[in-house]
């Protein structure tokens, strides 16, 4: 597992563009899939949050907080932008953050409502995506010139991604 800010510091342009289209909007928007306990896909819109220390959300008492608990694998998608098809993705492990300061700290800056049962989790980083589509969109059906999409990925060396648990 490879916090943000490590995978930052390893390839900063391409986190530049995944987190500029997760901020696209002002705040972080994007759809969080999580495992269900059936092993089928469940999709949510999230507001991540990028720090200095990593990126977070905050996920309230939800069918999504509990497949994170069971099985912290994720995937964020970033909301498609109005111009374009361009893309970000990320995977990786949610993993609870239990650090009181932490936790403060990041809840008061974003004015988290203590009255609301929510956790915060760090959202660790095994694998980046960025595609760029170009002016034409992803069916460039109408482009003259025609501009071919650009993708650039990443994955987190071997070492530190965590193998997968295998149900028994």
């Amino acid at each position: 597992m490879v916090t943000w800010s490590a995978f930052a510091a390893a390839e900063p342009a391409l986190a530049d563009g995944i987190r500029a289209l997760l901020e696209q909007y002002g705040p972080g928007m994007g759809y969080l899939a999580t495992i269900r306990p059936d092993g089928g896909p469940r999709l949510h819109p999230v507001s991540p949050v990028f720090t200095d220390d990593g990126l977070f959300c905050f996920i309230v008492d939800s069918p999504k907080r509990r497949d994170l608990e069971r099985d912290g694998r994720y995937a964020l998608h970033a909301y498609p932008p109005e111009d374009n098809d361009d893309e970000a993705c990320l995977t990786g492990r949610a993993v609870p953050v239990r650090d009181p300061l932490t936790v403060g700290r990041l809840a008061g800056a974003l004015h988290a409502s203590p009255d609301v049962d929510w956790r915060l989790f760090e959202l660790t980083v095994d694998t980046a995506m960025l595609r760029r589509h170009g002016p034409a969109g992803a069916l460039p059906l109408a482009a003259t010139p025609f501009v071919p999409a650009y993708a650039q990925t990443w994955r987190a060396p071997r070492g530190f991604r965590r193998p997968l648990a295998v149900a028994s």
